[in-house]
Order: structure tokens, then C-alpha cells, then sequence
């Protein structure tokens, strides 16, 4: 199994990449791993060679998905390596948060950039080789890009902006036995959040509106994509699978003066 995935640093990239490396371990399978991010850390070092302990080949591979020519140096860079690509799991993505009012044009092209045009420049160099393995590509996008996330800046219609995207490539690429799908996670330990949930009432506060009483781990989105790049899920292409306790489903409970049970 050979695997690109952006967005290896800690969080769900490097569980994403933990995960494969796993699967790939229970089914015998030499597991192939460029892990990229803007720069080499001590982490995503670290985390390769966790990986070769496993028995993984890891490449390390950086560079900004802002620039427009690093997504297809980085394909190109990995079939060089590999011989070939079974599949791309899109994960690198920011935010920037901002009313829309006072959102600055470069903030909004940055998001577009990283968030959504990065994930088309993959695929393009990509298509090649996925076409030759019948391979996967998944890319992680965002509850917030299922509904108005106010505040957020570009961040909601950057994530809605992709999940469309890869439906569109879904319907293109069926022909070729290529499957694209969407991850959508809810609120998650990351990272990124780790300054919201170090907050001990922020936390409770949260995981009390998710109808399965708790935040979401890496790990979770991490199993879902491991899930939508088996053979289990080849007949599964075009779908956003949100991921996220149960908490957009839950809105109507929240309204006061819901109507309750006598029995």
C-alpha cells in the first residue's frame, strides 16, 4: 500500500498515518508512507520512525500547499520513490478566523489555497497513478462546511467548497475505479484546539452537547479514513461521512420547550 498523506503532523494526520500503518501490519501488507508537512519537526521525524519500527517505508516530504506548485511535486516525488500511488489522503488545512466583514482578500486566498485548491492540485498529479491502481482519495473537510460557521472567516466555504469538489471528482473518476470521498470531523482534541479543551469548563461545556458525551479524538477520523481506503468501502465514492458524536444531528434538542414524554 503506498500512501501520501499532507497534514502528518501531530493530530489527525499523524493518527491517520499510525492508523494505516497498522491496518497495513494485520493484513501482512508492505506499507509505503509519504508523510508531508510544511517543515520536517522533531514530531513528524519522530513519528516516521515509529512507523519504521512497524515495518513502514516513510518518506519525509515538506513544503506550503499554498504554493501551487508543491501539491505535484509532491505526487511526483512520491511515485518516484514508490513506483506508483494506491492512495491520497488530503489532510493539511487552516484557519483564520474572522468576521466576513473585516476578512482580508488574502486571508480568503490563503484558505481557498490550502484548504481547497490544494486538494485539486493533488488529485490532478495524482489521477495518473490512481487510475493505474484503481486507488483512493480522501480528503478531510469540516462540519463546519456542512452550515454556516459565523466568524470563522473562509473557513466554512473553504470546507464546503471541497466537499463539492470531491464529489465532482468522484463522478468523474468512477469510470476509472477511482473512489473519492470527505471525512467531516466535529469537535476534536487536536493540536489546534488544545488551548479550547485545556479549559476544564470549556470542555464539559462542550462534550455535553454531543449526544455521545464526549470530544472526538484523532483517532476517530483516523479510523474512518482507514476504513474509506480498504477494499470495504470500494463501492463507496462521492460521500461526506460526518463524524462528529451526534452533534449537528442534536440541534432540535437543544430548543427550549421541546415537548417531553409522559411516560
Amino acid at each position: 500500500m503506498r500512501v501520501l498523506v499532507t497534514g502528518a503532523s501531530p493530530g489527525i494526520g499523524g493518527a491517520t498515518c499510525r492508523r494505516l500503518a497498522e491496518l497495513a501490519l494485520l493484513k501482512g501488507e508492505h506499507f509505503k508512507l509519504a508523510a508531508c508537512d510544511i517543515t520536517e519537526t522533531d514530531t513528524i521525524v519522530i513519528l516516521a520512525n515509529e512507523l519504521r519500527e512497524l515495518g513502514a517505508e516513510v518518506l519525509i516530504l515538506t513544503g506550503d500547499l499554498g504554493d501551487p506548485n508543491i501539491p505535484k511535486s509532491l505526487v511526483e516525488r512520491t511515485i518516484d520513490e514508490f513506483g506508483g500511488l494506491d492512495s491520497v489522503v488530503s489532510n493539511a488545512g487552516i484557519t483564520s478566523p474572522a468576521p466576513l466583514n473585516d476578512l482580508k482578500i488574502d486571508q480568503w486566498d490563503k484558505l481557498i489555497a490550502i484548504n481547497t485548491r490544494a486538494t485539486l492540485l493533488l488529485a490532478q498529479a495524482a489521477y495518473s497513478s490512481l487510475k493505474k491502481s484503481k486507488g483512493s482519495l480522501v480528503a478531510v473537510a469540516s462540519m463546519s462546511g456542512m452550515g454556516a460557521h459565523p466568524g470563522m472567516g473562509a473557513y466554512s466555504p473553504s470546507k464546503a467548497a471541497l466537499i463539492s469538489l470531491c464529489q465532482v471528482l468522484a463522478q468523474e473518476w468512477a469510470a476509472d475505479g477511482i473512489n473519492v470521498n470527505t471525512v467531516s470531523p466535529g469537535m476534536i482534541h487536536t493540536p489546534l484546539t488544545y488551548e479550547v479543551y485545556e479549559n476544564n469548563k470549556m470542555a464539559k461545556d462542550r462534550s455535553a452537547l454531543i449526544p455521545l458525551g464526549r470530544v472526538g479524538e484523532p483517532m476517530d477520523i483516523a479510523n474512518t479514513i482507514g476504513f474509506l481506503l480498504s477494499p470495504e468501502a470500494e463501492y463507496m465514492t462521492g460521500q461526506n461521512l460526518l463524524i462528529d458524536g451526534g452533534f449537528v444531528g442534536s440541534l432540535y434538542s437543544h430548543i427550549p420547550g421541546l415537548p417531553r414524554s409522559n411516560s
